[in-house]
């Protein structure tokens, strides 16, 4: 049985943050205004992994105004009532608030356990009690944990293929999962998802040369990981 050894969680979250911010080291101030908010909403992503200002921003900065020498903890304790309440998009202080914190070791320490706890976890904890095994099944499972929160029932509903936990194939549920994705990505009502299907394109083209270990080179976003 393979194990996600710490060599292969870095490769994949260098992957992710590839995908996410264009960049293999971990961009922490990146900041991206885009229009899928609620009611398609303009809303700020922010970090490495690009949390968003209507989804878990909120907690991310809670966790950094509570961490011991915190920079900017009282900088951002005025905002906390406000995060994913009232729009902060068009406020300028606060943005730059946000890129100015990405620089201190605290809230990058603060990122790395957010989005470790928020994201990597409850995804680990999906590939384990389902019974895949390969690095590339992870980085598929984290891929969606990070983009939609989840492994999407809608998207399961739509193939046939059981998990390797009960006497499934796990490359054929990880194909399968992918290309119905990559067909609701494709065909979803906000364009801005549809932008997104590099993505799910370079996981399937690392299938197709057999890179389930992720020890190949994996092309994304105009960059090569190795």
């Amino acid at each position: 049985m393979t194990r996600i050894t710490p060599p292969i969680k870095t490769k994949i979250q260098q992957i992710l943050s590839v995908v996410e911010t264009g960049s293999i080291l971990p961009n922490y101030s990146i900041i991206a205004i885009f229009r899928d908010g609620r009611n398609s909403t303009r809303q700020i992503t922010y970090g490495k992994h690009q949390v968003t200002e209507q989804g878990n921003l909120r907690k991310l900065i809670e966790l950094y105004v509570a961490s011991a020498h915190a920079k900017y903890s009282e900088n951002f304790k005025p905002y906390l009532s406000k995060i994913g309440t009232v729009p902060l998009v068009e406020d300028q202080v606060f943005i730059t608030l946000l890129r100015t914190a990405g620089q201190d070791k605290v809230m990058q320490r603060a990122q790395d356990n957010f989005f470790d706890a928020q994201y990597w976890r409850p995804a680990e904890n999906f590939f384990r009690n389902n019974g895949f095994t390969l690095p590339l099944s992870m980085l598929v499972i984290y891929d969606s944990y990070i983009h939609s929160g989840s492994i999407l029932r809608l998207l399961r509903a739509q193939f046939n293929e059981v998990v390797p936990s009960v006497g499934g194939d796990e490359k054929k549920w990880v194909e399968a999962y992918l290309r119905v994705r990559n067909q609701w990505l494709a065909n979803h009502q906000n364009v801005i998802l549809r932008r997104t299907v590099y993505r799910t394109g370079a996981m399937l083209n690392a299938i197709k040369e057999d890179n389930w270990m992720l020890d190949k080179n994996y092309a994304v976003n105009g960059h090569n990981v190795r």
